[in-house]
């Protein structure tokens, strides 16, 4: 591994090349802090879904073209209006102070055990913040994607004492609402069972919490186990010199079982 001194040389010189592009690079000159949101969203979800594959090679990869959005901000903060400015060394200090007094654990004489401690203490934390959260649900970003929201607002609200007493008592409410959800099915009502059907995801978002599955990882898993059993129903098709719509439920269901040994 690197010395710390080498890791400070590497990120000074990804500073330095973003300096240069910034000047010497027609396309680099023409970004701003609007063009480049949308390419850093991207680049999250490649680094997010190389850590689903656990290709750590790639991790390694994305991880670095992240870093670079974040530096190139740096950069562009930096040629703002000085009331505004700011640089890659103002946005490192941030973090690394922020970091520092929601760690009092570490670096003052706070006690915590175990990391829900840490969290509850993280949460009460930037409740104090002058210019931190001013509710509870305050820190939720209103543009996550609404599965990542829920698991944000249910952390949340636990953190404010708002949980079960055992995780066991949300298995009563998943079925409760899915009862609901059913209930308004038999009345074929779109507006009302869309909202039993988002109060049944809930439901099952925050069972998962309880028992510390990522939901988010979860689906996302499923999603790719389905795309591979599915290709592999076509690519048999294929063989057989067929179109999947000519096929029957029995026969896709009997190469579906097939795939699932693949």
């Amino acid at each position: 591994m690197h010395t710390r001194e080498e890791k400070v040389e590497a990120f000074g010189r990804l500073v330095d090349v973003i300096d240069r592009l910034r000047v010497d690079c027609p396309w680099d000159r023409k970004q701003t802090f609007e063009s480049l949101r949308t390419q850093t969203i991207e680049e999250v979800y490649e680094l997010c879904s190389a850590i689903l594959k656990r290709d750590y090679k790639d991790i390694c990869k994305e991880a670095g073209d992240v870093l670079m959005h974040m530096v190139f901000y740096g950069k562009l903060g930096s040629e703002l209006p000085e009331t505004e400015r700011f640089d890659i060394a103002d946005v490192c200090n941030h973090e690394a102070d922020k970091l520092i007094f929601r760690h009092p654990h570490v670096y003052g004489t706070v006690n915590a055990e175990t990391a829900e401690q840490v969290l509850q203490n993280w949460e009460d934390l930037k409740l104090k913040e002058r210019d931190g959260n001013k509710t509870v649900l305050g820190g939720v970003p209103d543009v996550l994607p609404a599965l990542v929201k829920a698991m944000r607002i249910q952390d949340k609200a636990r953190s404010a004492g708002f949980d079960w007493d055992e995780r066991e008592q949300v298995w009563d409410k998943v079925r409760e609402e899915i009862g609901e959800f059913e209930a308004e099915v038999s009345g074929m009502n779109e507006e009302r069972m869309a909202e039993e059907f988002g109060d049944v995801l809930f439901s099952l978002i925050n069972a998962a919490r309880l028992y510390h599955i990522n939901p988010e990882n979860a689906l996302e898993r499923t999603n790719q186990k389905f795309i591979k059993r599915f290709n592999y129903i076509e690519a048999k098709a294929k063989e057989q010199g067929r179109e999947l719509r000519s096929m029957t439920l029995d026969e896709m269901e009997t190469l579906w079982q097939q795939a699932k040994h693949v």
